[in-house]
């Protein structure tokens, strides 16, 4: 049994709050070589970019997190966060130090500007820190309200998500009451009941990023989005999807292990496809599902899509970023786009505790869980969760959200997380 149940554990890492949305101005929806026309309309409708400036804004944020990783090791008395900002220009945050001026130049020549601030990261990652102690300290009625909390990189300040504001609640001094958001509790997968079994001989099609599959347990079935294709240490074919969609995860890699399906329109089972072979719940939201022989060569692609639609092939994996465009695909909602607002944060959803998730403005209904997250053609995690769970279509929360002060919330699971807990799997490039 391979089942990863970590306790709650205090999040140490650089984290960010992003409180603007994307630019206004409508861009076209041409699609740019290597993205397919569905993919170029949600960007244009989310993200108001074309294609090619949807690209170019990906690999600039990538460029971004290459230097912030250095930063971190050469300047850490000065160094205090980056994030693209809202026309996507790239920034680099400063707090003063004697190391300060060297730092400076350094982001400067590498073309991002720089904006001075009072702490650094170190000094927001032990605030974070002391919150996190003084959380495990409060009365349970008092710490269920605290659903996520992060580094607000851009406001230079820790921000707190709260399902509601309780009575006497009296947060410790350090925390800005401008960062406190209030937000309805994330929600991850969708109990489903198959209509029917129609098992046989394997169709040739393949399977991708963002196809349905049924997650067949002992005593409940779900609904979930397959996520990235990928190989194992022997290169057999595997795929990476959310630990919540296994129904049973105390049997993961056992021959009890929950088993999965394909899941094809109206509800219909299709033929089994695999088993999970790995499932993390807490503190990382993931899974690895092993492919079953006779189904191997529907798993051996890179593929990102929709139903019935042409792929994004994916060509590598990307960390992310605050201000990074990202997209989700999901068999329930399809594509959506959004901005990358928080990473590494802190988030509760239900009795689970997710530690190192990034979060986008995105909607993302039950049955999209485990489908893929990407920026430009790079993977960038797995759907975990979503603050809008509850509603029946996007239209609802992505209309009401800017008037109420509460849009739409996807949480996710970095890749690159999952890939440095299971150092031999490796996401498909071909």
């Amino acid at each position: 049994m391979r089942s990863s149940t970590a306790r709650r554990a205090a999040v140490l890492g650089s984290t960010a709050l992003l409180l603007f949305g994307p630019a206004t101005a409508i861009a076209d929806a041409d699609p740019a070589p290597g993205l397919p026309v569905e993919l170029t309309l949600a960007i244009a409708r989310d993200l108001k970019l074309t294609a090619d400036q949807y690209l170019q804004r990906a690999d600039l944020a990538q460029k971004l997190a290459e230097f912030a990783h250095t930063a971190r090791a050469q300047f850490p008395n000065s160094f205090a966060g980056a994030w693209l900002d809202e026309a996507g220009a790239p920034v680099v945050a400063l707090a003063d130090s004697p190391e300060s001026p060297t730092a400076r130049s350094a982001a400067e020549s590498a073309g991002f500007t720089v904006k001075p601030v009072a702490k650094t990261e170190t000094a927001l990652q032990n605030e974070m820190k002391a919150f996190d102690d003084w959380l495990r300290g409060q009365p349970v009625d008092i710490a269920d309200t605290v659903k996520g909390f992060a580094i607000d990189t851009v406001n230079n300040a820790l921000a707190i998500r709260l399902t509601s504001v309780a009575n006497g609640l009296q947060l410790p001094g350090f925390i800005d009451p401008q960062r406190v958001v209030v937000m309805p509790a994330a929600v991850g997968a969708e109990p489903i009941t198959p209509v029917v079994d129609v098992a046989g001989e394997l169709p040739r099609n393949a399977l991708g990023a963002g196809d349905a599959y049924a997650a067949i347990g002992a005593h409940s079935s779900l609904r979930c989005s397959l996520g990235f294709n990928g190989t194992d240490a022997a290169g057999r074919p595997v795929n990476i999807s959310a630990g919540h969609c296994d129904p049973d995860l105390a049997n993961a890699g056992t021959p009890a292990a929950s088993a999965v399906h394909e899941l094809r329109a109206l509800d219909v089972l299709g033929p089994k496809v695999g088993t999970f072979e790995e499932t993390s719940l807490d503190n990382h939201d993931y899974s690895v599902i092993r492919i079953s022989d006779d189904a191997r060569a529907r798993f051996e692609n890179n593929i990102v899509r929709i139903p019935n639609a042409a792929p994004l092939f994916i060509t590598g994996t990307a960390t992310p970023v605050v201000g990074a465009p990202a997209c989700k695909s999901g068999a329930r909602t399809g594509f959506s786009c959004g901005v990358v607002n928080a990473v590494q944060q802190s988030v509760e959803v239900g009795t689970r505790h997710m530690n190192d998730s990034f979060s986008m403005n995105i909607c993302a209904l039950p049955g999209d869980s485990g489908g893929p997250v990407v920026t430009g053609t790079m993977a960038l995690g797995v759907s975990s969760a979503s603050s809008v769970a509850d509603y029946p279509i996007c239209e609802i929360p992505n209309l009401i959200g800017p008037f109420i002060g509460n849009e739409p919330q996807l949480f996710a699971t970095p890749i690159n997380v999952i890939l440095d807990e299971n150092p031999t799997l490796k996401v498909r490039t071909k």
